[in-house]
């Protein structure tokens, strides 16, 4: 029978006969028999396939290197060596594609990431960026469960919009061979489909999107993508404490998740990658989230006697250094930071009654910093009228979103979680190209 190589490690129906399909990842081979490493990509393990050179043709045997791919007929049985719990004893095989050992890049040695990048269209088969983007499966399966067991529905805000929404960053625009504009306004690709996602929440009560935006920032750091995912909750009649609350529990989950159903790939990632991993996850999932305002922050900030790189004062925007050293030095949990001064907020968050500060929200973690940011919109129309005048925003080309205020307004609120920030957390990895299969930064759109 066909099998998964991850289905047949849990097996212990030994005896039986079996059908494995993948990739060699190692072949050594003695005088008599061969040992494959094989790896279907189903799992980080790979099953050892047994190989009696008597029973096979020699040349055949020789065109099965590192890369090629294969498919094993063949006994399934308990392993008489010690590096392995159980193998297959090769009866019939099929080569499926050859592999060239002086062309093929990914041979036994170690590679490093910055090489890895360079070859994206094969870098999914190294066992590290396997584990990357199963749990990135994984994470995003949780995402879309969560959210259906809380009566969320799943909304599609467009690609292609005449919005810049908060001016969250520089614009993709979209263009045709037309001359005049296909939609007969200057258009771009999406930097965030929070504005239209709340006039969902405002017709269906509680609902989210998680689709991809772009930013056309000509940023080339570790921390930055041109292309990225983004889930964006939405829910009529829930204030800024309810968004707080659905924050922490959103995020609980999804670690919660991964460490219950991510453990080989979690164990490979906490070995190889960063051997505090786990430790991490347990350290958000077990720990109550502190909450404070910003002026509390900048106090902690300014009396903690360190060095920043950024100078702290108020009225400043938080740089990861200072996150950071709330979150690990400081408090030793998760933070989620309030009311922000409204001059470094968008204009749709709902101002406090001091008139100087807004309802927003930012969650910060270990090693990341901020990993969400979020608030309470502006309810009322009068109210969101007057901000965006001040900030002289073409209030015409947003009528339909003021509209919203005017005809059953609610209270509600909403936050934005970056797929792949979220990814780098879980996976460990430093650099966020290294947690999407194919990045798209400056000067780089390959593969």
């Amino acid at each position: 029978m066909k099998i998964r190589i991850v289905d047949l490690l849990k097996s212990d129906i030994y005896g039986i006969d079996v059908y494995v399909r993948g990739w060699v990842r190692t072949h050594r081979q003695s005088k008599n028999i061969s040992f494959i490493a094989l790896n279907d990509g189903s799992t980080v393990h790979n099953l050892q396939i047994v190989i009696e050179h008597v029973k096979f043709e020699k040349n055949m045997l020789k065109t099965i290197t590192t890369g090629s791919a294969i498919g094993i007929k063949g006994k399934f049985i308990r392993s008489v060596g010690g590096k392995q719990q159980v193998e297959v004893i090769a009866g019939n095989i099929e080569v499926y594609g050859i592999a060239d050992p002086q062309e093929y890049p990914l041979q036994k040695k170690e590679h490093s990431l910055e090489y890895l990048r360079e070859i994206a269209h094969l870098r999914l088969r190294t066992n590290t960026f396997g584990a990357i983007f199963r749990m990135r499966h994984n994470m995003a399966f949780a995402i879309h469960r969560y959210f259906n067991e809380r009566g969320f529905f799943y909304f599609n805000t467009p690609i292609i919009t005449t919005s810049d929404s908060e001016g969250a960053g520089e614009l993709f625009e979209v263009k045709t061979e037309l001359k005049d504009d296909f939609f007969d306004s200057p258009a771009n690709l999406t930097v965030s489909g929070q504005l239209e996602g709340e006039l969902g929440a405002l017709a269906l009560g509680a609902i989210y999107t998680f689709s991809p935006t772009f930013r056309a920032e000509n940023s080339n750091t570790f921390r930055h993508l041109s292309e990225f995912w983004m889930i964006e909750p939405e829910v009529a009649f829930n204030d800024i404490n309810d968004n707080m609350d659905l924050a922490e529990d959103f995020l609980k989950y999804l670690i919660r998740y991964a460490l219950e159903n991510c453990e080989s790939d979690l164990a490979f990632l906490n070995d190889n990658v960063d051997n505090g991993l786990m430790d991490k996850l347990h350290f958000v999932a077990n720990n109550e989230f502190m909450r404070l305002p910003y002026s509390k922050a900048i106090e902690i900030l300014q009396e903690s006697g360190r060095q920043f790189d950024y100078p702290v004062k108020p009225g400043i925007d938080l740089c990861a250094e200072h996150e950071r050293h709330l979150v690990e030095e400081y408090f030793r949990r998760p933070v989620i930071v309030t009311d922000y001064p409204k001059e470094i907020k968008a204009f749709y968050m709902k101002q406090n009654e001091d008139g100087k500060t807004v309802r927003a929200m930012d969650v910060l973690f270990p090693k990341i910093g901020e990993i969400i940011g979020g608030s309470e919109r502006e309810a009322d129309y009068t109210k969101l009228l007057q901000r965006m005048k001040e900030l002289n925003m073409n209030t015409e080309k947003l009528c339909w979103y003021l509209e919203s205020r005017k005809f059953g307004t609610v209270p509600h609120s909403g936050f934005g979680l970056g797929f792949e920030r979220l990814m780098l957390f879980i996976t460990g990895m430093t650099n966020i190209r290294d947690v999407i299969p194919f990045p798209r930064t400056p000067r780089n759109a390959n593969f």
